[in-house]
């Protein structure tokens, strides 16, 4: 090795270093499934199998896998500027960005960079409580989110947020959190079509939130309009507007996290123009960039930034930020992507699909182990009557099975949720529910 060389490894093929996330390491690492090439649809595995993506990687591909525009854009951004600090300096392609993000919506004047859905989370929840502070009501530091919520792994993230297995082993979490039911009522609404009929009367129990903790302690709530890592929880109608309702009535900021739900996913930009609720903020990443660089904002509805602007001209309004908040690449990524959203009316398109998607997942109704399905934009969500005594384990093998036979789907729990890229053909969902179908019969 000389002085300019570095000798990267003679073991390429030692997995034990990388402790990966989410995943049972011991079992992956004795039977590896390792993806190393894809395009628009399809991944390419190590063993020279192709792989359809039923999930959008993980719910962020939205405009299908290596897209020569965007790898393009960010290579000439690397070549001209490859990195420029975010603290009291600046760069174009942040400043048209947030333009360009802020044009999509125009109840929203501000947007604020961080590099995950977990950060902008934690951005939003710090936004909250300075909010409040800024404008006279600094007692409100409580932060209420939901049960079954997946708002990230930062500590704020999974203290508002509901799935126990995030939460157990990492002590109290922050303090004053308290959380809404959740939406998901299999008894009254197994295989309803979109969205639920029963549930909205859920949303009053914010009301006893408020009567137990009192409304000048609470700053803000936080939810998924639809919970996408627990399952694919719909909102039932109504709900989100008598959400919108109650914040108002209490002066209590309402935050979408649209991690998800956001660029495109329900056939319209956001889930809040699809339910038509405007929250005060709605974190977002995933779609952003298509997941080919991370990046996550924070969207902030009109009027809370210029609550900050009272301070002294010369003082920083607000003690936070990334070193990577608005990185050039990131941009450049995401400016290229929402030009391919736009030029292909790539969220038209997933609006025209809907149909022929909610009769494909439906279309599993009596499958063997089906308990319910649902189904809203091009998500998809099939719950499996979990094994007794080992739960989660008929979904993962339903996760196995369909790999091998050349379908990518995601299991949480026991129930299968699928997401294709927003390019996805009528062809490809007729074999993502034939594989599903298949190999639901061969199951135990």
């Amino acid at each position: 090795m000389t002085a300019n060389t570095v000798d990267f490894d003679a073991s390429p093929n030692n997995l034990e270093p990388f402790w990966m996330p989410f995943t049972a390491n011991r079992q992956f690492k004795k039977a590896p499934r390792l993806l190393v090439s894809a395009k628009d649809m399809h991944y390419q595995s190590h063993d020279g199998r192709t792989i359809l993506d039923g999930t959008a990687g993980l719910w962020c591909v939205n405009a299908g896998h290596a897209r020569k525009e965007i790898a393009e854009a960010v290579g000439a951004q690397l070549t001209k500027l490859d990195y420029a600090p975010a603290f009291q300096m600046g760069h174009p392609a942040a400043f048209q960005l947030s333009n360009t993000l802020t044009q999509m919506l125009p109840e929203f004047d501000h947007v604020f960079f961080a590099n995950s859905g977990s950060e902008a989370v934690d951005t939003a929840l710090k936004i909250s409580l300075a909010y409040q502070r800024a404008i006279g009501q600094g007692a409100r530091t409580r932060l209420l989110g939901r049960e079954r919520g997946y708002h990230g792994v930062g500590f704020g993230g999974i203290s508002v947020g509901g799935i126990v297995s995030n939460r157990k082993v990492f002590g109290p979490m922050l303090a004053g959190v308290d959380h809404l039911p959740h939406t998901h009522d299999l008894k009254r609404n197994a295989f309803v079509r979109g969205l639920p009929e029963h549930g909205a009367e859920l949303a009053d129990q914010l009301e006893r939130i408020v009567a137990l903790h009192d409304a000048s302690t609470i700053a803000a709530v936080i939810v998924e309009p639809v919970a996408g890592s627990t399952g694919v929880l719909l909102p039932p109608k109504g709900y989100l507007q008598k959400l919108r309702a109650i914040c108002d009535k209490y002066g209590i900021l309402l935050i979408f996290d649209e991690v998800i739900t956001g660029f495109g996913r329900l056939g319209a930009s956001f889930a809040t123009e699809y339910f038509g609720v405007v929250p005060d903020m709605i974190t977002c990443a995933k779609g952003l960039t298509n997941g080919v660089i991370p990046m996550g904002a924070v969207f902030v509805r009109k009027g809370i930034y210029d609550a900050f602007m009272n301070a002294p001209e010369n003082t920083i309004e607000l003690f936070h930020g990334y070193t990577y908040s608005g990185n050039p690449a990131a941009c450049a990524a995401s400016l290229a992507v929402l030009d391919i959203y736009k030029r292909e009316s790539l969220f038209e398109r997933a609006a025209e699909l809907a149909p022929y998607w909610e009769d494909a997942v439906h279309s599993l109704k009596g499958t063997r182990h089906v308990i319910d399905l649902r189904n809203l934009g091009l998500i998809g969500a099939i719950e499996l009557e979990p094994r007794e005594g080992k739960p989660t384990a008929r979904a993962f093998e339903a996760f196995l099975g369909c790999y091998e036979k050349g379908v990518l789907i995601r299991t949480t729990g026991d129930i299968i949720a699928l997401s294709p890229p927003l390019i996805v053909q009528k062809t490809h969902i007729d074999q993502i529910f034939d594989t599903i179908g298949k190999v639901l019969k061969t199951l135990d």
